[in-house]
């Protein structure tokens, strides 16, 4: 493979890391730093890495600069896109509704732990299997189904306590 090819792959690749790290509700100049990071630490370390994991090795870097920068930044911001699919038999009260329940989940979302959130969106916005995970993250499926047991129940948990149930 020449040097175009790999630098086209290679841009394809942290295209992908960038759309990923953007559906996570990361803020679009936060995405771009920690992709360009991503992208320079490849560089340097591109010959020790596995061909058939550079997909992952690239989101994981990109996620621990992500968590760096906030651990130094002491802030934790993930979103939920406020995507509601307004029908247009729905009441306006019920259209408002969905809206508030979905920011009081945002929230709730954003004082937990970084990986209980990065599982949690993982599992049910990107909607990925408990294999796909473990893949990706390159922990055994047994400790992916432990942590996202803790992680619902500790969403719960806060849920409750925002909304005084």
């Amino acid at each position: 493979m020449n040097v175009i090819d790999e630098n086209n792959e290679l841009s394809s690749e942290l295209n992908i890391v960038y759309r990923y790290l953007r559906k996570l509700g990361i803020a679009q100049a936060d995405a771009e730093d920690a992709v360009q990071e991503t992208a320079y630490k490849y560089l340097l370390y591109y010959d020790t890495i596995q061909t058939s994991k550079i997909r992952s090795w690239l989101i994981r870097v990109s996620l621990n600069f992500y968590y760096d920068q906030c651990r130094k930044q002491q802030r934790y911001e993930v979103t939920i896109p406020k995507t509601v699919e307004a029908d247009m038999n729905q009441l306006p009260e019920v259209i408002f509704l969905e809206k508030e329940r979905n920011n009081e989940l945002g929230y709730a979302i954003s004082k937990l732990k970084p990986h209980f959130q990065e599982l949690l969106l993982l599992k049910y916005h990107s909607g990925l299997s408990y294999k796909d995970i473990s893949k990706l993250l390159e922990v055994k499926v047994s400790s992916i189904k432990t942590n996202l047991f803790r992680a619902r129940k500790q969403l719960a948990k806060v849920y409750k306590e925002a909304n005084h149930e």
